[in-house]
């Protein structure tokens, strides 16, 4: 027999606890900050993620263009956010599907295109609204689009309970039941308060915190954990922690699965905000230096690119159109056409000298669409 979501609550959290449909219990998180006493080693933690990710944004300077690099880590970060969620498409079949080769069957790719664009949405300079609930809103709009979980009303929050746990299960044998719709909203505003108030902790600790109350909260019928992967991308540049999406922290919560998701159930189920900050901290240290080396190591073969088409012979086009494949590692000759402003043949004889070079790879010989990719660049970002 399962144990119901209300026996795993510890004392002090029965009180978050209120009547859901049909006689069920459901968790209504207290509003942010959370009443809990940290512990000496949450300084080390903290350091070290302060630090990495100080490291990250000083590295990012000295590479010739951050952003260029940052759209392709963006998308490595929406392919595994939609991975957690089980999706099973990979940064080749994402590239590759941008590029115009057809997707394989499932929607897969597409559902991690629509975060793609959710994630340039949010972080558009030239974006209409502010950091607001409505922003979040409109990405999981984007998200859900078209997509597998249409059906659960994009960009509105849910009017009906919602529950986690096993595929297929039942109210009854949920492992978490958030808010119920009639304290939704009451939820939402404390929550947005907390986005827009001023913080006198460290931005970091406050990323966790979201992104926990987010989730907790769980607003819309589906698409809630990458909202909520989302929203903590979008603080990190928002709140000048990096100054491009360099950090995919996605990756670590993907590979540490199991302990993501108890991180959060411990703070819901016994309080436990020091374990959640921890593992939150350790992922943002270990995914900001990884990230690190991947932009070195990205620079490191951006200079080897130019070596190999540093010849007398070669276009003086050639390198915009290498530097091109950083932001998104899939070529195609309309492509080439647009990048470089010239005519068909033309673009067709820059890809084939990049071919030449071994920087691209042909992987689809449609008729009407054939596709290359730069294999080292997605080499690098995926496996770094």
């Amino acid at each position: 027999m399962s144990i119901s979501f209300r026996d795993r609550l510890t004392p002090g959290q029965h009180r978050y606890v209120v009547r859901a449909e049909r006689g069920h219990s459901a968790f209504v998180p207290p509003p942010l900050p959370p009443e809990f006493s940290p512990d000496r080693s949450l300084a080390r933690f903290l350091s070290d993620a302060d630090r990495t990710v100080g490291e990250l944004a000083g590295a990012s300077r000295v590479v010739p263009n951050p952003h260029l690099i940052s759209s392709v880590v963006l998308r490595r970060e929406a392919v595994l956010s939609s991975r957690i969620e089980g999706t099973q498409a990979s940064l080749s079949d994402l590239v590759k599907f941008e590029a115009g080769q057809a997707a394989p069957p499932g929607g897969d790719v597409q559902e991690v295109r629509n975060y793609v664009l959710a994630l340039q949405y949010v972080l558009a300079s030239e974006r209409r609204l502010p950091l607001s609930l409505r922003l979040l809103c409109e990405s999981h709009e984007i998200l859900l689009t078209g997509v597998r979980g249409g059906y659960a009303t994009p960009g509105d929050v849910r009017r009906s309970q919602n529950w986690i746990g096993p595929p297929g299960c039942s109210l009854d044998e949920a492992g978490y039941v958030p808010p119920p719709p009639e304290r939704l909203w009451e939820c939402l505003d404390a929550f947005e308060k907390y986005l827009h108030a001023d913080h006198d902790l460290p931005h970091l600790v406050n990323i966790a915190f979201l992104h926990y109350q987010f989730e907790a909260i769980h607003p819309f019928v589906d698409g809630n954990g990458r909202v909520g992967r989302l929203l903590i991308v979008l603080l990190l540049v928002e709140w000048g922690l990096l100054p491009a999406p360099l950090l995919d922290i996605s990756a670590y919560f993907e590979a540490h699965r199991n302990e993501y998701y108890a991180g959060l159930m411990g703070v819901s189920t016994s309080g436990d905000w020091v374990g959640w900050l921890r593992f939150f901290l350790t992922a943002v240290a270990e995914q900001a230096a990884n990230a690190m080396r991947r932009a070195l190591a990205l620079q490191r073969l951006r200079e080897d690119y130019r070596r190999r088409l540093a010849t007398a012979r070669a276009s003086s086009l050639l390198p915009v159109l290498s530097d091109h494949l950083f932001g998104s590692p899939a070529m195609t000759v309309g492509l080439a056409q647009e990048i470089l402003g010239v005519t068909h043949r033309g673009a067709m004889l820059n890809i084939e000298k990049l071919v030449t070079a071994g920087i691209l790879v042909e992987v689809s010989s449609a008729r009407r669409t054939r596709v290359f990719v730069a294999a080292e660049i997605l080499d690098v970002v995926d496996n770094s």
